[in-house]
């Protein structure tokens, strides 16, 4: 089952978030790795900047969450993670299909460019990654993040981004 998530869910989101985030220690440079990936105090400023968690829940308990984030003219999907014990059984596509469904115009997705998983993951699901100039752009206009990170991130759009931008410097 898909629920929004609610602040009783607040230490397993975090939970969540820093076992999934396991698997991009190495693909994160190592001057942007944090311990924990993300504090409880990060995952509150997100909270507060309008991100929404969504999560799976099996058998009562939260296997996998992704946030949705609405700035300006898209939405983000922001902090995508499945805990490890729970992944390749299609939670990530699940949540991702539905929060698709609850976004409201074009929809980006900003990860690191080293996650070649991630960035597969995306792509298998009609998310193409935008060029670098792009890419620089739309971190710095819908994003807050060090400098750091946008040079190590990719950004992916879907369609609707595509088609109203009209861009041929998206990827391929």
């Amino acid at each position: 089952m898909i629920r929004r998530c609610g602040s009783q869910d607040f230490e397993r989101i975090c939970t969540i978030i820093n076992d999934g985030a396991r698997a991009y220690k190495g693909a994160i440079p190592n001057d942007c790795w944090t311990e924990p990936y993300m504090s409880g105090n990060h995952l509150q400023q997100e909270l507060g900047e309008g991100v929404v968690f969504w999560g799976y829940e099996e058998t009562g308990t939260l296997s996998g969450v992704m946030g949705l984030q609405q700035v300006r003219d898209v939405t983000l999907i922001r902090h995508a993670y499945v805990l490890t014990t729970s992944q390749k059984r299609g939670i990530g596509a699940r949540l991702l299909s539905h929060l698709r469904e609850l976004a409201t115009g074009p929809v980006l997705i900003g990860t690191w460019a080293d996650a070649a998983w991630a960035i597969r993951f995306y792509e298998k699901h009609g998310f193409e990654i935008v060029s670098t100039g792009d890419k620089d752009l739309l971190l710095r206009k819908y994003w807050s993040i060090p400098d750091r990170q946008i040079e190590t991130s990719v950004v992916l759009a879907d369609s609707t981004w595509r088609k109203l931008n009209h861009n041929p410097s998206v990827s391929p």
